[in-house]
């Protein structure tokens, strides 16, 4: 591989850069990659490190956004590109999605993903029906969101969209000194193995409403955009106390009420007569 001296300078502040230079945390994560044959979807491989160790057991498809890392990366790869192992994208991800489908078949997605765009990427990537995991690192608060079990205090409406379609696991952290430049907090690889694909707006809306305020009581968050006495006489049959704060529910019961409470409702609102 062509070698970039100064990658301090080279990263791109506008892009959230930050390159991973532990071979042992890469291979930590290839051995955290489910065990079949499905291709790699992998989200700025930036100078090709993590992808250097795919491409010797996987076909990857690989998107970039920074036109220079593109460059490297088609210089770099070009025997595994010839050889029809590697594709790569240039260009924002976000853009070639699509129909909530980044590839036409199943996939592994796979990514070391800047922070202003982590979990726009998780959500997308929980809704694409062809994508079967996700393993990223990402800025340890996020990973810890996606995480939550219900009753941790990090239990979030992330927390619950995971466990709609699967579980989440944070796997391990990697302090700042392993990248170059440094960022300024710690990352966590992040893994979610999914089960099933749910793609429903409305119910993230309703969680939205759930943790408005986290730290209130469950029936005031929705009882702003639903019926307080419906929200307690739901939550009463399934001997569920009041008080409850909103980390403190499970993802079934966030289900059961969405379910119930939207039955006479269109979009929060009561149906007119």
């Amino acid at each position: 591989m062509n070698k970039i001296e100064n990658l301090s300078e080279f990263a791109n502040k506008r892009f959230g850069q930050n390159f991973l230079k532990n071979d042992a945390i890469i291979k930590q994560i290839i051995q955290s990659i489910p065990n079949d044959n499905l291709k790699i979807a992998e989200i700025g491989p930036g100078l090709g490190d993590l992808t250097k160790e795919l491409v010797l057991a996987r076909n990857v498809t690989a998107f970039e956004v920074d036109k220079r890392l593109c460059e490297h990366l088609q210089n770099s790869f070009s025997e595994p590109i010839r050889q029809g192992t590697l594709t790569i994208h240039c260009g924002d991800v976000l853009e070639r999605w699509g129909e909530n489908m980044l590839l036409d078949e199943d996939y592994h997605l796979v990514a070391n993903l800047p922070y202003y765009i982590a979990t726009n990427i998780i959500l997308k990537a929980l809704k694409d029906e062809h994508c079967q995991s996700i393993l990223v690192m990402v800025q340890k608060e996020v990973a810890i969101k996606f995480s939550a079990q219900s009753g941790e205090k990090a239990f979030s409406g992330l927390s619950v969209l995971t466990q709609t379609v699967g579980y989440g696991e944070l796997l391990f952290d990697v302090g700042a000194e392993n990248f170059v430049p440094p960022p300024k907090v710690t990352s966590s690889i992040l893994l979610i193995r999914k089960e099933r694909t749910e793609d429903n707006k409305n119910f993230e809306n309703f969680l939205k409403v759930a943790f408005k305020q986290p730290r209130k009581k469950l029936t005031k968050n929705l009882s702003t955009d639903y019926d307080k006495d419906k929200i307690e006489a739901l939550l009463l049959q399934k001997e569920i106390n009041l008080t409850i704060r909103p980390h403190e529910a499970t993802t079934l019961i966030y289900h059961h009420l969405y379910n119930e409470l939207n039955k006479d409702h269109i979009d929060g609102r009561e149906k007119s007569e």
